[in-house]
């Protein structure tokens, strides 16, 4: 048995799956807990695997409104009986400005705020709190509660319920391909919240920060760690970036002694490409040449083209050299793995000949565009936000990842190597970005340069070939 379907015959039973939707509901609404838990991408994660399971809709929507209400409630109650120190709790300890955006929010709406605040992301599990806080009458909190969720529970449950249900249905796609998809989802997803709890754990409050601190200060060792670790003076090391860069290129080295202790592909690739060589979905083939197109030089170049010309009369040689140096980088580090490992290709069409299979271009590449865009991005966001433009580059990368699978040009062993590589230069150049203050990269025409950058790549796909 493989990890895949391992990971898929351990879905939790019906009742089980119900728990935790009501678990996340409570968890995405209760104060404190709500800032820090992605909660709308593990409730549309669960609800699919509800609609797969096809557990009766109106009980999954109910398990998420009886969550919801209670998770309000206990912010409620918090505020009201911990009026007080409430501001000490972490993390608004730490972000005393997420309290001050909530007041004001409360102020200009009223009553009204916590039928709002539901649907509002940033004050989300902020405004019951601040309605105790601010001693709202319980009845009319508890009947802005109930509506609230009522609205709230379908409009989030729907959209992953269906998703699982098609998913159940769709044409064309081997029912043993089903076991590693569903597999992959997972652990995608337990992956990025793992490290994201990890990422917490660097902050001053967090558990790594205070362990690395006190050895820094009961050991002459610790001290000199520390001030290698710090890469400015007098400032806190970018622990989250050192994390990211030691556990990724551990990975890297573990996964391609595996690769390169197998003769050709190892039995999970070519169990899963013969599942893929089974598909008969209408379309998805030329899907899947549609992305590579996009992960090519001649797709790299058309999505970057506006915002170089933009970082260029800005002036801002900082971004215009992190950004190519870690393409040009990634583009040096994966000639060099192609030609050490010399693994071929399940095929190789006319345009990839000679060319190697591991670790895959496309994945690496795409890791460290979108990677590095999202990383870019969330420093201009608020912590409790910046959560989406991570998973806002998962949701690009896995695709473009998966299909180089679909067209048959690499194993997912590939796949798996080049993410981890494309992880590794990620972290090199966070670390060296962060090496000196940097100005804020607003203000910024985002949505242009983005819909620039999209109808470039759209002309890149119509009129060119593979690059």
């Amino acid at each position: 048995m493989n990890l895949t379907d391992a990971l898929y015959q351990l879905s939790p039973s019906p009742p089980v799956l119900l728990l935790i939707v009501a678990g996340i509901a409570l968890m995405e609404s209760l104060a404190l807990v709500g800032l820090l838990v992605p909660g709308v991408v593990l409730i549309t994660a669960v609800a699919s695997m509800a609609g797969h399971q096809e557990i009766s809709v109106t009980l999954v929507i109910l398990a998420a409104f009886l969550g919801a209400v209670a998770g309000d409630g206990l912010s409620f109650w918090l505020g009201y009986a911990q009026r007080e120190r409430v501001a000490t709790f972490w993390p608004l300890s730490r972000h005393p400005e997420w309290l001050a955006h909530g007041a004001r929010f409360f102020r200009t709406h009223g009553s009204f705020s916590v039928f709002l605040g539901r649907f509002v992301g940033p004050v989300r599990p902020i405004i019951p709190m601040i309605a105790g806080m601010l001693h709202m009458p319980p009845r009319t909190f508890t009947w802005a509660n109930l509506i609230s969720a009522a609205l709230w529970a379908p409009a989030y449950v729907l959209p992953g319920y269906l998703l699982g249900h098609a998913w159940q249905r769709l044409p064309g796609l081997p029912e043993g391909l089903r076991s590693w998809l569903a597999g992959l989802g997972v652990l995608v997803v337990a992956l990025a919240l793992t490290f994201s709890w990890l990422r917490h754990q660097t902050y001053r409050d967090g558990h790594v920060y205070r362990i690395l601190a006190w050895l820094s200060r009961r050991h002459a060792l610790g001290r000199m760690i520390w001030r290698l670790l710090s890469l400015q003076r007098d400032r806190d090391p970018p622990l989250a970036s050192w994390l990211l860069l030691l556990s990724s290129l551990a990975a890297l080295s573990a996964w391609t002694l595996v690769v390169l202790q197998h003769d050709g592909p190892m039995a999970m690739d070519q169990r899963l490409n013969n599942l893929i060589d089974t598909m008969t979905i209408p379309g998805l083939t030329r899907f899947g040449h549609i992305l590579g197109d996009v992960g090519d030089l001649f797709g790299i170049v058309a999505l970057l083209l506006p915002w170089a010309l933009w970082w260029l009369w800005k002036r801002r040689w900082d971004i215009l050299g992190h950004v190519g140096g870690g393409l040009l980088g990634i583009a040096l580090l994966n000639t060099l793995g192609k030609t050490l490992t010399a693994r071929p290709r399940p095929l190789t069409p006319d345009f990839l000949v000679g060319s190697m299979s591991y670790p895959s271009a496309h994945t690496s590449t795409a890791v460290v565009l979108f990677g590095m865009t999202a990383a870019f991005i969330a420093r201009e966001l608020p912590t409790s936000q910046r959560f989406w433009a991570y998973w806002g580059a998962i949701a690009i990368i896995v695709p473009m990842a998966l299909s180089r699978l679909v067209i048959g040009v690499h194993w997912l062993s590939d796949l798996i190597g080049g993410a981890l590589l494309g992880l590794v230069v990620c972290a090199l150049v966070q670390l060296a970005w962060q090496r000196q203050e940097r100005p804020r990269l607003s203000p910024c025409p985002w949505w242009a340069l983005g819909a620039a950058s999209l109808a470039l790549c759209a002309a890149r796909v119509a009129w060119l070939g593979p690059a």
